[in-house]
């Protein structure tokens, strides 16, 4: 007896997908070392998609000169210059670790100090709470030194014997960003056509992924960069030592929410207050909270246009969740997840907003509910 014409087509179609999805495995598994690399360059020439058209139409559309020029400019303006800060700010964590194991900060002196500036009550209040004694935190800061010399030494030594598989890895992000650049328009426009849900809804999937990379890179990172900038510039202003590698660590902090920039201007500037550096210190608490902190505030609206409505909260958890994941590269890759995630749900949404009102279009302006029944009738 012959099969059923139907049931040999899907299961020849359930068979296909079978393979499809082992293939899709398997190629995922392969190229998984590098998916880091893979995924700053499909960031990047994305961001880096105007400077391309640009270049394109100065060489009269010529594709595979404006890729290579487009290219190169990426290499000269942003990778060397990053690699030449990255260089800097290993060299002055080195010394100022350095620095501290041989002259440590003394924290008994610091703590006299504003000890001694406190009212009364607050003294008493201290005393109570056993904080006046800080034999044990200066010991455990010596222990914290010692173990972040080492840690940096290590990192080192890590980097160094791992040099051949960083520069295979950057040099394939390079390759790859080529072809994005070049054809980037074209695969994305092959990968709608292959997703399996309708076009519109593909479209409008894409059109919110391209904001969400736009706001994350070019508002989130750019606004954070310019507030390391800032609070490098500041800190080499108020004579703080490795003031380079301070800024680093600001524009890192401030690309995570809640935390913010001020987790590196507001210590320094008190502890600046506190050692007796009086104007050093009140000139980095006063350009932190009124310039640094609302960097944030007056750029992303000119650099974003609109917001991306996910919120601080799950921003922060997905960041923090991403960096445990992934290491570095999750600052970027918890919040594009987190914000596809919310694209999705509401394109859904919107989905069903709109077959609701089809439906009651159809039945003539009259709402009625999965079982068919009207609310008068279900009341």
């Amino acid at each position: 007896m012959a099969a059923h014409p139907n049931r040999t087509e899907d299961l020849q179609q359930a068979s296909f997908l079978i393979i499809l999805a082992v293939v899709s495995l398997l190629m995922t598994v392969i190229v998984w070392p590098f998916a880091q690399p893979l995924l700053w360059a499909a960031l990047a020439a994305i961001m880096f998609q105007p400077l391309y058209r640009y270049v394109l139409r100065r060489l009269r559309g010529r594709r595979n000169p404006a890729a290579g020029l487009s290219l190169l400019i990426i290499f000269i303006v942003v990778l060397i210059p990053a690699a030449w800060i990255a260089t800097m700010v290993v060299e002055q964590a080195i010394v100022l670790v350095t620095t501290l194991q041989e002259q440590p900060i003394d924290l008994a002196a610091l703590f006299d100090t504003v000890y001694t500036a406190l009212p009364g009550f607050a003294r008493d209040a201290v005393d109570r709470s056993g904080w006046a004694d800080i034999t044990m935190a200066q010991t455990r800061l010596q222990e914290l030194l010692t173990e972040s010399a080492g840690m940096i030494a290590t990192q080192a030594v890590s980097i160094g014997s791992g040099a051949l598989s960083f520069f295979l890895s950057f040099g394939v992000a390079l390759y790859v960003m080529f072809f994005l650049l070049r054809d980037g328009e074209r695969i994305g426009r092959t990968v709608l056509c292959a997703v399996p849900v309708e076009r519109a809804i593909a479209d409008r999937l894409a059109e919110r992924f391209l904001g969400i990379v736009r706001a994350t890179i070019k508002g989130t990172g750019v606004v954070a960069l310019v507030q390391g900038a800032l609070g490098w510039i500041t800190l080499v202003i108020a004579g703080v030592p490795s003031a380079l590698l301070f800024g680093v660590v600001t524009a890192i902090f401030a690309l995570v929410p809640v935390i913010g920039a001020g987790a590196v201007w507001l210590p320094a500037g008190l502890y600046l207050l506190i050692s007796g550096a009086t104007w050093q210190g009140i000139f980095v608490l006063l350009v932190g909270f009124f310039i640094i902190s609302s960097a944030d505030n007056v750029l992303r609206p000119i650099l974003v246009g609109r917001d991306t409505g996910i919120p601080d909260w799950i921003i922060l958890i997905t960041t923090l969740g991403g960096i445990s994941l992934v290491g570095f590269s999750g600052i970027v890759l918890g919040p594009l997840v987190a914000g596809l995630f919310l694209a999705s749900w509401s394109i859904l949404r919107e989905q069903r907003e709109e077959d609701e009102e089809a439906a009651m279009h159809d039945n003539g302006g009259i709402r009625v509910d999965a079982a068919g029944h009207t609310p008068e009738a279900a009341g």
